[in-house]
């Protein structure tokens, strides 16, 4: 049987987690015997193994973390191209950043905060011209339109008609 880390909490039921760094979690309620927590990962053991492979295929392929120092150079590159990105797009939009800020955030690209200051990840710098336009855009819009809702993407749609096919440039990486 694969070794797995116990979690016991207030749930009524058992369950089974694989980690991005593909540890096995099994969560149980705090009163569930340690027989009965070994039988469920026991009767579970084909579906833990078959998600254990694909979770460290996954991670096989995963490019290495970033570097301090690539994180800095990519954060250098950021603050030096995306101010005139954003000046150029808020002057043609008719808006106003309240200011705009660089970090190393890994699961968005950009954010604008409810008193229009935009945000916006390094790693966006890694992306193609056309895409980074996008996120620029993208977070402008939201100073008129704080939801993703119809006339936040009629007005995308006035600036960026090819918004879609830009979006799919961008990669998380």
């Amino acid at each position: 049987m694969e070794p797995y880390e116990l979690i016991r909490s207030r749930r009524k039921t058992l369950a089974l987690e694989i980690t991005p760094d593909g540890r096995l979690l099994v969560r149980a309620p705090l009163r569930c015997s340690q027989a009965r927590v070994d039988a469920f990962a026991a009767a579970h053991a084909a579906w833990i193994e078959k998600h254990l492979g694909l979770q460290r295929d996954r991670a096989a392929r995963r490019p290495p973390a970033p570097t301090a120092a690539e994180i800095e150079a990519l954060k250098s590159r950021a603050r030096a191209e995306l101010p005139g990105i954003i000046a150029r797009w808020s002057e043609q939009m008719g808006v106003r950043p309240a200011g705009f800020k660089v970090t190393a955030a890994r699961k968005r690209y950009g954010s604008c905060s409810a008193k229009n200051s935009l945000c916006f990840s390094c790693f966006l710098m890694n992306c193609p011209a056309e895409a980074v336009e996008l996120v620029v855009v993208h977070e402008l819009c939201h100073i008129r339109e704080k939801n993703h809702g119809p006339k936040f993407y009629a007005l995308l749609e006035q600036y960026l008609p090819d918004w879609r096919e830009r979006k799919k440039l961008l990669s998380m990486s």
